[in-house]
Parts: structure tokens; sequence; C-alpha cells
């Protein structure tokens, strides 16, 4: 939700600007205090659907405002940039009687941000994991994990999905034969001008690289169709740098998050470090999860899941990434975090132990400190702010 955030601040800047040369200046018109925050989860537990909470970004605080039932297994969510719809993958392996999850596609209440089921589509593989939308609201893309493939959903102008315009199937396998025996593709998203469709796939240790056709809702291989991380890593979800130079894979299987050169012409990822996302000291079992920049670019997270803890980098002028925290998530497994709009908080959702932890962020070190501010959440998977 960055992009809301940033178009407000034009918006408030553009008016003032205004205002001035008129000879009649204002003051800036104050930034949103609080924000709605939607939760997905994962529903074969005591979780009913999706949560919807009122964030306060002067102290940090959660309120719960509602939920939508009768959603089964809602576990990824993306919000359209004008902040009208919702978009959910149901992670499930089967709908309407054939192998495939599906999407479903949400109105929001702009007065009170209650969500209303518009439609559904299959999404022609099973246990969908990960879901974007373009800023302009025209395309949304759905990475399959056990279909192995991604797929792309015309955006109708009343909020609708149409049917699958596309469906991609990965090929290959790993060396990991439990978790790499076949293409696991597991986060899709869009690079910063559009222009470029990136999927991680944990299977296959490729993060695959697709041309972006906004008008005909399709992707096509890039002239760089992919690039490789170390064999057996297991790429799970990837994250750009605000200056467009450098792209982020933060990879399961063996901890460690590989930063990449990003050429915005051609789509090239080219590795340039790896950094392990574990204490040098830890000898348990821990797996990785969810990445972010910080808006301001100066700082990167990462999740780790068994260490139970968010690990915090420094990140250089040439995009290397320096370790300057662990710090425990107030739960277990981590499984999806969020930046909030202000870039003051971090938000952890803590599947297992079913709560959301807020943390501050320090905007000098980016070094995280507890806020004691938790909430019970059954399951929660991921975390979408909207406005």
């Amino acid at each position: 939700m960055k992009k809301i955030y940033y178009a407000i601040i034009a918006a408030a800047l553009l008016a003032a600007c205004s205002a001035q040369k008129n000879g009649d200046p204002e003051p800036m018109p104050e930034m949103p205090k609080k924000y709605r925050l939607y939760v997905g989860t994962y529903t074969s537990g005591d979780s009913e659907g999706i949560y919807q909470y009122e964030f306060d970004i002067e102290g940090g605080g959660l309120s719960q405002t509602g939920v939508t039932p009768g959603v089964a297994d809602p576990s990824f969510l993306t919000v359209s940039a004008d902040g009208k719809f919702l978009y959910a993958v149901n992670e499930m392996v089967e709908f309407e009687g054939k192998p495939s999850g599906a999407v479903s596609a949400f109105s929001i209440n702009a007065e009170s941000g209650t969500l209303m089921l518009l439609n559904q589509q299959a999404t022609a593989g099973g246990a969908p994991c990960h879901i974007s939308i373009d800023r302009t609201g025209k395309m949304v893309l759905v990475a399959n994990y056990v279909g192995g493939n991604i797929a792309v959903f015309p955006v109708e102008s009343d909020g609708r999905l149409a049917a699958a315009s596309q469906v991609i199937p990965h090929e290959g396998s790993g060396p990991n034969e439990r978790r790499q025996e076949a293409p696991h593709a597991h986060n899709i998203i869009f690079d910063p001008a559009e222009k470029f469709a990136f999927a991680t796939d944990l299977g296959i240790d490729k993060v695959m690289v697709y041309s972006v056709d906004m008008n005909n809702s399709q992707l096509s291989p890039a002239a760089n169709p992919f690039a490789e991380v170390t064999a057996g890593a297991g790429p799970r979800h990837l994250a750009f740098h605000p200056s467009g130079k450098f792209a982020y894979v933060i990879q399961e299987l063996d901890n460690h998050i590989t930063a990449m050169r990003y050429d915005a012409q051609s789509g090239a990822l080219r590795a340039l470090t790896t950094t392990s996302t574990l204490p040098a000291d830890f000898s348990g079992r821990s797996y990785c999860a969810d990445i972010h920049v910080h808006p301001s670019g100066k700082f990167l997270y990462g999740s780790n899941r068994g260490h139970n803890s968010i690990a915090v980098f420094a990140v250089a002028d040439d995009g290397a990434l320096s370790a300057i925290q662990h710090q425990s998530v107030g739960g277990d497994w981590p499984r999806n975090f969020t930046i909030d709009p202000s870039g003051r908080y971090l938000l952890v959702a803590n599947q297992k132990s079913s709560n959301i932890v807020v943390f501050e962020i320090d905007q000098t070190t980016g070094k995280l400190t507890e806020t004691g501010i938790s909430v019970n959440v059954p399951n929660p998977v991921c975390l979408v702010f909207a406005n």
C-alpha cells in the first residue's frame, strides 16, 4: 500500500504549491492517522475468514472492526491502488469438483471497509499462495504452489475477475527430493515500472521473468527468462528496492537472501551477494518466509519461521546487506509481515501462535522495538493495508 501513501503525499504537495501560486498559502493537510488492515487466514481451524482491523499510527494500536466469513482459506490478499477492491487467493487443491484453487474478488465499502464478494474464478492450479495486482487495476497475477504454474486474470470495470486469460506452467525440479520434486511457484509480483513480472519458484531454484502486455492481459518470457539461485535454496519471495536498482530474494530452504542487480530495461537479474538470515550460533531448524524493503530504501527485513525472528539488515549503496538485528516476533511461525504506510511500524502475522504483533521501526538505525501491542487472530497468514 506504499503506492497509495505516496499518491496521498503527492496530491498534498501539489495542492500546497497551487495555493501558494494563487497567493493564498494554506497549511499542508494532515496525513491519515488511521488505516485499514485486512488479515488473510487459513480457515481450517478457528478462523472465520478475512479479518478487518483499524490501525492507529499514533500509537500502533489495532482494533478489530469486522470479519468477512464464509471464504475458504483466503490466505494471501492484495488491494487495488484506488482502494476499491480486494482480491484473495483461496488456497485449496479442489474447486468446483476440479483440481484447482480459486481466487475471489471483493468490493470494499468506502465508509466501513466491509467486503462484499463479487465473484470467484478457478486458478487452474492447486494451492494458490500469492496474488498481485497492477497499479491501474487491469491485471491480477496468481502463483499456484501445488500446480507449479502462474495464472493471469483480466479485471473487469466493476472489479470482477474474468476467467484466466493465461496459465503458464513451470518446468523442472531441484536437489531437495522432499520439497523440490516439481515446480512450486510461490510468489509473483510486478517490477516498479510494471514492465515485467517476476515469479519465484521454490521447486526449481529460479526466478522466472516475464514481459507484461497489460492491454491484452498476457505474459511472455522475457529476453532473460529467468535468474537462478543456489541449488536447493528454495526461493520463496522477492522484493524490489525503491530505487529500482536492486531486487532481493529470500530463500526458504537455505535461510539466505540473495541480493541482485536489476536491469529495468531488459528485466535481467544478476546475483551479487548472499547473506544468511540467521545468527551464526543458531543450530536449530528454521525456514525463511517473507521479505520487505523499508520505504526509505535504507533497511531490509526478512522473517524466520523456527528461529521466530525478523532479521534486520542495513542496505548499502551498492545493494549489499549487513545484518544489524534479530528481533524475536513474540509468537510462533512468522508467516508474513508488513510495514505500515507511514514507515513507522512493522506488523508480524504469527501463524501458529495466532497473533499479530506490532513493532516500532527506528528511522535512523532500522532496528525494531517492541511496542507491547499484540492481538489474537486465528491462523493469520497475510497482512495488507488499505486506505
